[in-house]
């Protein structure tokens, strides 16, 4: 508990100080999660981190228990409310799981604190001040295992943890299986190079759109006269200069240096790089605003690949962590599990909905009141036939099929 408050103080005095700094600051990025500036700056990667956080945020979390008569929602535990609106006093689930994503895939982990208490609450821990030991010689205790090492920040006291006290999130991409792979660090030179062009088109824009020119003159200049003239020359052709004329003394001449763009394929070569960061993602060219090669089908494809091939195992290995730490061996056999509503993405249109329904509803694995709660309205009354399950009369099940043929024949012979 004491270190829980701790932790809120850090909290606190990191983000009382009143410094005004700009967005673009490396120090707001430190301050808020540990992400720095410099790989955010890269808009292919930033696109990234953004459309995986959201992807998982959007998503409501909920817990639920399995038992014999089916699935439901375990709202008596005190997780429930946790996960579904509210895991720390600072963020909201939205927030929280925004968070966890983007530093889970900008550090490749992301650590978070079980306060234990009569409320439980999650905190994420800043990446900077933690160290993770694989105890195999049992330095730290005897019973070996996982270890977390974290400093705090504002008293520099270190506090010790076990595996069971932190929520360790990490990519999929390990080759131990302990800590994650940070995709800025796989790519480090294609996003080193994305930045490049990037401050390429900046400086281009600065420039007024002007290319490089050679100097052309016969008289000899000392290096005050040539830093003068180079001055002026960069003066006059700035993106905020007035001037629509370049003055040079007599006897010079311009010569540019044009570096065309086309002839480059500069826009090739970044869009290349850009799909690039995107794959290693897991991101669809649709979702970076690519649709050169897409149509509506093909755009709706990508959509559910993204969730198939992208999103499920991130979801997946997020539950599986939620389970094996905040649930007790006595819960997991209780069947008790965590899981994300993906319905909320293919949520499809009213239409589509209705005629899904319909099927469910005739069929009988649908009630009236199943598909009311899908759609947020009230239920309807059990003498309204709320709870009844109906299925086409003209549909019997194949036993008593054969047994009224059984009997039929048995008939006959009679």
């Amino acid at each position: 508990m004491k270190f829980f408050n701790r932790i809120k103080s850090a909290f606190y005095a990191l983000t009382h100080d009143t410094t005004t700094i700009s967005l673009l600051d490396e120090r707001f990025w430190t301050q808020y999660g540990s992400i720095r500036n410099s790989k955010l700056s890269e808009v292919t990667y930033f696109t990234c981190l953004k459309t995986l956080s959201e992807a998982v945020a959007k998503l409501p979390l909920k817990m639920y228990q399995e038992t014999p008569k089916g699935v439901s929602k375990a709202k008596n535990s005190a997780l429930y409310n946790v996960l579904k609106v509210r895991p720390n006093k600072n963020m909201t689930a939205t927030t929280f799981w925004a968070t966890v994503v983007t530093v889970m895939y900008h550090y490749g982990n992301c650590y978070v604190y079980i306060a234990r208490n009569k409320e439980p609450e999650l905190l994420i821990l800043d990446n900077r001040y933690m160290t993770v030991y694989d105890d195999n010689a049992k330095l730290i205790d005897d019973n070996g295992g996982v270890w977390y090492i974290y400093s705090e920040p504002v008293t520099g006291k270190v506090y010790k943890f076990s595996t069971d006290e932190i929520l360790h999130f990490k990519t999929y991409m390990t080759f131990d299986g302990i800590m994650g792979l940070a995709v800025k660090d796989v790519l480090a030179l294609t996003i080193d190079g994305a930045m490049d062009s990037q401050k390429f088109i900046k400086n281009l824009y600065e420039t007024g759109l002007t290319g490089k020119v050679a100097v052309e003159y016969t008289a000899d200049l000392n290096e005050d006269l040539r830093k003068n003239l180079i001055s002026t020359i960069e003066t006059a052709t700035s993106a905020n200069s007035a001037l629509t004329y370049i003055p040079i003394p007599a006897g010079m001449k311009l010569n540019p240096l044009n570096l065309k763009l086309t002839d480059a394929q500069f826009l090739e070569l970044k869009k290349y790089t850009a799909l690039q960061i995107a794959g290693a993602f897991g991101i669809k060219p649709n979702q970076l605003n690519d649709y050169e090669k897409s149509s509506y089908a093909n755009s709706e494809a990508q959509q559910q690949a993204f969730l198939t091939d992208t999103m499920l195992v991130i979801l997946k290995g997020l539950e599986e962590e939620l389970a094996s730490k905040l649930l007790t061996s006595e819960e997991l056999q209780q069947g008790y599990f965590f899981k994300f509503n993906v319905d909320v993405v293919l949520r499809a249109t009213f239409s589509q909905r209705m005629e899904g329904y319909a099927k469910a509803r005739q069929n009988g694995w649908l009630s009236a009141n199943d598909i009311r709660s899908k759609e947020d309205m009230p239920h309807i009354s059990e003498d309204e036939g709320g709870n009844a399950y109906l299925i086409n009369g003209n549909m019997i099940p194949l036993k008593v099929a054969m047994e009224g043929g059984n009997q039929k024949n048995v008939k006959t012979q009679k």
